[in-house]
C-alpha cells in the first residue's frame, strides 16, 4: 500500500444477522492501529468515506467455517483492500462456539484477531506455516481453540485487547520489511 498519503479506511456497520455487536467496529480499528504501530514512524491511517477509502471493513453472514476474507482493488489509482469479517463464532465449528459462548473476550478475541489477520493481508502480508504468526493458515490444521487462547490468556479485561500484541517477530518483521 503507497503510503506517500494517509490511508483512508472505512469500517461499517453490521447486522444482527452477520453475528456483529457494536463494540465489532472498535476491534477493527484497534486492529488497524495494532498494525499501523509496527513501524516507526506509524503508518498514518485516518478515516474516510466509504467509496474511496483505501481499507474497507464489512461485517458479513458466515459461511462454510470461514472467519474472514481479504479482496484487492483499485481506488483511484492505488491499491486498496476490502476485508470481510464473519463476527458470528456460532459458524466457527462446536469447540469454537461454545468456548464463545461461555468467555465473551474470547468470542472478541476471534473477532479481533480476524480482522488483525485480514488487515494484514491488506497491507500485503502473505499466509505462513507458523503457528505461532498472526497470518498462519489455517489451512495447515492444529489447535484453532489454543491458537485463539494464546491471546486470550493476556487479557483481564476488554480494554487489555488494545494494548496486547497479537503478533509473532516474523509478523513484525515481514510487515517493517514493507513498510521501512
Amino acid at each position: 500500500m503507497d503510503r506517500s498519503q494517509p490511508i483512508t479506511y472505512f469500517i461499517s456497520e453490521g447486522s444482527p444477522r452477520s453475528g456483529f455487536k457494536a463494540e465489532d467496529r472498535t476491534l477493527a480499528e484497534w486492529a488497524l492501529q495494532a498494525w499501523g504501530r509496527q513501524t516507526n514512524p506509524p503508518v498514518d491511517m485516518v478515516p474516510g468515506p466509504e467509496e474511496s477509502a483505501t481499507i474497507r471493513v464489512y461485517w458479513v453472514e458466515a459461511g462454510g467455517g470461514l472467519y474472514g476474507e481479504m479482496r484487492g482493488r483499485v481506488v483511484n489509482g492505488r491499491l486498496a483492500a476490502d476485508v470481510f469479517v464473519h463476527p458470528d463464532t456460532e459458524s466457527l465449528g462446536p469447540d469454537i462456539a461454545q468456548r464463545a459462548r461461555l468467555d465473551p473476550l474470547f468470542r472478541d478475541t476471534v473477532v479481533y484477531l480476524t480482522c488483525v489477520h485480514e488487515l494484514g493481508h491488506a497491507f500485503g502480508l502473505p499466509h505462513t506455516s507458523a503457528f505461532a504468526d498472526i497470518m498462519y493458515s489455517f489451512q495447515f490444521g492444529g489447535d484453532f481453540v489454543d491458537y485463539f487462547m494464546r491471546f486470550r490468556e493476556q487479557l483481564q479485561d476488554w480494554d487489555d485487547i488494545e494494548r496486547a500484541s497479537p503478533f509473532s517477530e516474523a509478523d513484525e518483521g515481514t510487515f517493517r520489511a514493507l513498510y521501512p
